[in-house]
C-alpha cells in the first residue's frame, strides 16, 4: 500500500476524514479538520451548531458577483455488521486494486476532500477571483434532515444571502466519474393512510368490518393509477407502498384498522396538493373511514442548461475527454433545500456502485480527477477573463486522462 505521506493531498485529506466516525448526525471533528484547512487558505468560517447537528459556512473572495457553493454532508450511515467488512470500516486503505475503501469514501467524503483541495488551489491560484467561493457543510444528511442544510438555508435566506451556483458532492457517477451529473431530483411526498375498520371475530364477520379487506382495492387502485407522462427532464411519477400493518397477533380476530405508508417520488408536472386530492377521491370512491398524515421531504428542482451546467459539463470534457449526462434519477439530496433559493444546483461525485454497502470504495485516482473538475468549473466561473495564475502558486501535477 502507498504511504500515506505518497499520497496526493486530495486521498491524504480522504483518508483523514473516513478516518473520522462520524455515524449520522455525529461529526467527528470532520468540521473541524474542513474549516482549519479553509481558514488557512483566507476563507470566513462561520460554525453553526443547530440543536445536535453540526454545520458550517465558509467563504472567500472580496468581490461583489456570482457565488458558487460546494456543499455536502460529513455524516455517513451506519455501517452495518463490521465482521462482513474486509477491513476495518473506518481504518480506510487504499488495497492492491488501487480502491480507497471505507464507510463514506463514496458517499461523501472523497468528494468533500476533492472540493477542498480544488478551493485551496483556486483561491491560492486566483487570490483576486470574481464574486465568492463558499462551502455548506452538515452532518445531518442521512438522518432526519431538520437541522442540517435546511436550516442554514433558512438562515441564509433570512439574511438575503446570495447563491447563484451550488455543486453537491454527492456520488452522481455510474461507471466512470464524471459520466453522469444530476441536475435535478424528483419531489417526495411520504404519507401514512389510516384506514378504520371495527375489530370482531373472524367467526362473525357480520359484526365487524375488515380494514384490510376495504383497503386492498383502493390501495390496489392507488398502485395502479397513471399519475402523470413526466416530461423530457423528468420521468413519469411513481406511488410505492413501503409498509403495510395490521392484526393483532391472533388469528381468530379481525383488526380494528391499518395502516399503509406510501410514497411517492413526482416530477414537476404533479403538484403536491393535486397528487393528494387524487389519492382522497380515490378513497372515498371506496367508501373508506381513512385519515392520511402527509410528510413532504421535498420538492421537484432542476437545472437546465445554462452557466453552471455547462461549466461542469465544459470541465469533465476537458479532464476526461468524456461528454457527460445529466440526470434526475435516483432519490433525493440537499440540493433540494439550495434550490428553493432559486440557485442552479448539480449534483456530481464518485462512482455510486457501492454507497450505504458493506465494503464501501471507490478507485481511489478519481478523487483526483474530481479534484481537477472541480478546480477547472470554479476557473470556468470565477476566474475566466483573468490572469493566469500567480508564478510560485501551488498546484498538483496533471492527472493523466481516465
Amino acid at each position: 500500500m502507498t504511504a500515506h505521506a505518497d499520497l496526493s493531498p486530495t486521498l491524504q485529506l480522504a483518508i483523514d476524514l473516513i478516518r473520522r466516525p462520524s455515524v449520522t448526525p455525529i461529526d467527528a471533528d470532520c468540521q473541524k479538520l474542513m474549516m482549519q484547512r479553509l481558514g488557512d487558505a483566507g476563507f470566513a468560517l462561520e460554525p453553526m451548531r443547530i440543536e445536535d447537528v453540526d454545520n458550517f459556512w465558509a467563504t472567500h473572495g472580496k468581490h461583489d458577483g456570482p457565488v458558487l457553493c460546494f456543499a455536502g454532508h460529513t455524516d455517513v450511515v451506519p455501517t452495518g455488521p463490521v465482521q462482513a467488512w474486509q477491513n476495518d470500516p473506518f481504518d480506510a486503505l487504499i488495497d492492491e486494486n488501487g480502491m480507497l475503501c471505507g464507510r463514506g469514501a463514496a458517499d461523501m467524503k472523497g468528494s468533500l476532500a476533492s472540493m477542498t483541495v480544488a478551493a485551496e488551489r483556486f483561491v491560492a491560484d486566483y487570490p483576486d477571483h470574481k464574486g465568492k467561493v463558499a462551502f455548506l457543510i452538515t452532518s445531518d444528511e442521512e438522518g432526519p434532515a431538520h437541522h442540517g442544510t435546511k436550516a442554514v438555508i433558512e438562515r441564509l435566506a433570512a439574511r438575503k444571502e446570495r447563491l447563484d451556483w451550488c455543486i453537491v458532492g454527492e456520488p452522481s457517477s455510474t461507471t466512470l466519474v464524471g459520466d453522469v451529473v444530476k441536475n435535478g431530483r424528483r419531489g417526495s411526498l411520504g404519507a401514512t393512510l389510516t384506514v378504520r375498520g371495527v375489530q370482531g371475530h373472524v367467526a362473525y364477520p357480520h359484526l365487524a368490518k375488515n380494514p384490510i379487506h376495504l383497503a386492498a382495492p383502493a390501495l390496489a387502485e392507488l398502485a395502479a393509477e397513471h399519475w402523470d407522462d413526466g416530461n423530457a427532464f423528468f420521468p413519469p411519477t411513481s406511488f410505492q407502498i413501503s409498509n403495510l400493518n395490521s392484526g393483532t397477533g391472533a388469528t381468530n380476530v379481525i383488526p380494528g384498522d391499518l395502516k399503509a405508508v406510501f410514497n411517492f417520488r413526482f416530477s414537476t408536472e404533479s403538484t403536491v396538493e393535486g397528487l393528494q386530492q387524487r389519492v382522497a377521491e380515490i378513497l372515498d370512491k371506496h367508501g373508506l373511514d381513512w385519515h392520511v398524515e402527509w410528510a413532504l421531504s421535498g420538492l421537484p428542482f432542476l437545472t437546465e442548461p445554462g452557466a453552471l451546467l455547462d461549466a461542469v459539463s465544459a470541465s469533465i470534457k476537458a479532464i476526461t475527454g468524456r461528454e457527460t449526462q445529466a440526470s434526475t434519477s435516483g432519490g433525493t439530496s440537499d440540493g433540494r433545500f439550495i434550490a428553493t433559493l432559486g440557485t442552479q444546483v448539480v449534483e456530481l461525485g464518485p462512482v455510486n456502485a457501492t454507497i450505504h454497502q458493506v465494503n464501501e470504495r471507490i478507485l481511489a485516482s478519481d478523487l483526483d480527477v474530481l479534484t481537477e473538475i472541480y478546480y477547472q468549473t470554479l476557473i470556468k466561473l470565477l476566474a475566466s477573463g483573468l490572469p493566469e495564475p500567480v508564478a510560485g502558486a501551488a498546484q498538483e501535477q496533471p492527472r493523466p486522462r481516465r
